[in-house]
């Protein structure tokens, strides 16, 4: 059986794969778990719950709300707001346990539920074990007086927005900026924050209606922010996905500047001022070769690890780093918040624009990046590609005809149904064929 967990939380279909049962019974789960971990305060534990704008969110937040309560936690509900938002107040109000209920990028249909224990980071992997190991065991349940309380907390978001304004390095005045929020969590915040830090602001995809969140808009449909930065001729633009714990950015000529770029702007702007520490930043096995190159030559070091932003940041505490992210646009700053943070990625990027005399695109030409083609296999066993050994012969040919000029990386979504083929190369085209023969090996051999 699958586990339930990915790399981000549980996610699914919405009322199919994730139900409100479901929802109630992780909840459930988690606070069993967690208690016996000694993970929660004595007296009356409290837990934080949050919601990106899908429809879905209105009964699981409910559902969620439910299972705590009647396992004994007070329930404070802050409504739609960012993943990164949910993990920031659980640490600032001293709560034992956030509960986000977003898909992230995924489309509409889907929604998720992410877990922050106590400090506001991501449960690790034994925890979401024994989590899913728990799911509807029997339990002795309290009552009257001891079930926990619901109620809503309304100073949430101006909470979060105090909390990123006053983070930025300096102030935005005289830029223009366009900011997309996918019709998701950061309708509200995103441009609100760029606003009080001087920015004139065009803010597109701001207005959801539970059906519209990622659709076509949004860090993962780059091409509309392209549009709109061009048509309003702003200095740059910077996209979330529907939860905004990423940021991807355009510069003024339309150009997409992705998050290996955003990690290397970041990395030097901090190792200016002292700030990055051990001169090391921590990124991905995804993250482009080019970035790599780029933060050598400046003197520092790259640490990598698996995918998903929950990796870098046990990297980052193990080390002792404050600056790590993904190309997808994950980027955290340990000095400033507990996960991947989009709103504050995008006021520390545009701050580092605003404080020079270099555009964006002169920031990011640091970074001249291999071409890298990403091909994504849906309708296969994703469990079976690192045992594979028709898979492992074609990747070992890869690498051969590639003779050290490029690299190759096959592996099984944590928060998709598909095997993900990557390959960096000299040449875009070298790129682009290898990658398709490789996902026809993968879709040969692992087809359902």
């Amino acid at each position: 059986m699958a586990r339930l967990f990915g790399t981000d939380g549980v996610r699914g279909r919405a009322n199919i794969d994730l139900t409100a049962e479901l929802a109630l019974d992780l909840s459930v789960a988690a606070v069993h778990v967690l208690t016996e971990a000694g993970a929660f305060s004595t007296g009356r534990p409290t837990a934080v719950v949050g919601r990106d704008t899908r429809v879905s969110g209105e009964f699981l937040e409910s559902a969620v709300s439910a299972g705590l309560a009647s396992a004994g936690l007070d329930v404070l509900r802050v409504g739609v707001l960012p993943t990164p938002a949910v993990a920031f107040l659980t640490d600032r109000l001293g709560a034992d346990l956030g509960v986000m209920l977003s898909a992230s990028h995924n489309p509409m249909p889907d929604n998720g539920v992410k877990f922050f224990n106590k400090g506001g980071h991501k449960i690790d992997d034994a925890l979401e074990d024994a989590i899913e190991a728990r799911l509807r065991e029997p339990w002795n349940r309290p009552t009257g007086a001891d079930v926990g309380r619901i109620r809503d907390f309304p100073e949430a978001q101006e909470t979060y927005i105090d909390h990123i304004v006053g983070s930025a390095p300096h102030r935005l005045d005289g830029l223009k900026v366009v900011v997309d929020c996918a019709h998701g969590a950061a309708f509200v915040v995103a441009p609100e924050v760029l606003r009080r830090l001087g920015a004139e602001v065009v803010a597109i995809a701001a207005d959801p209606d539970g059906t519209n969140i990622n659709d076509r808009c949004g860090s993962t449909h780059i091409e509309t922010l392209v549009d709109a930065v061009q048509e309003h001729g702003a200095d740059a633009g910077v996209a979330h996905d529907g939860d905004a714990d990423r940021c991807l950015a355009v510069d003024s000529r339309g150009k997409v500047v992705d998050g290996d770029q955003i990690l290397a702007i970041l990395a030097l702007a901090m190792q200016e001022r002292g700030a990055l520490r051990h001169d090391t930043v921590v990124a991905t096995v995804m993250s482009n070769e080019g970035m790599r190159l780029a933060m050598r030559s400046a003197g520092l070091t790259v640490v990598d690890t698996a995918v998903g932003d929950r990796y870098v940041l046990e990297a980052m505490k193990g080390g002792g780093y404050s600056l790590g992210g993904e190309q997808s646009g994950h980027i955290v700053m340990l000095d400033h918040g507990t996960t991947g943070d989009g709103v504050q990625t995008a006021t520390h990027l545009l701050a580092h624009v605003a404080a020079g005399d270099r555009s964006l695109d002169e920031l990011a030409a640091v970074v001249q990046p291999l071409p890298q083609i990403l091909v994504n296999v849906s309708g296969v066993d994703k469990a079976r590609v690192t045992t594979d050994e028709a898979i492992r012969m074609a990747v070992a040919s890869a690498e051969e005809e590639l003779m050290g000029t490029g690299r190759v990386l096959l592996r099984p979504s944590g928060t998709e149904p598909v095997v993900r083929v990557m390959v960096e190369a000299s040449t875009a085209d070298q790129a682009d064929t290898i990658a398709r023969r490789l996902a026809h090996v993968v879709e040969a051999s692992l087809a359902h």
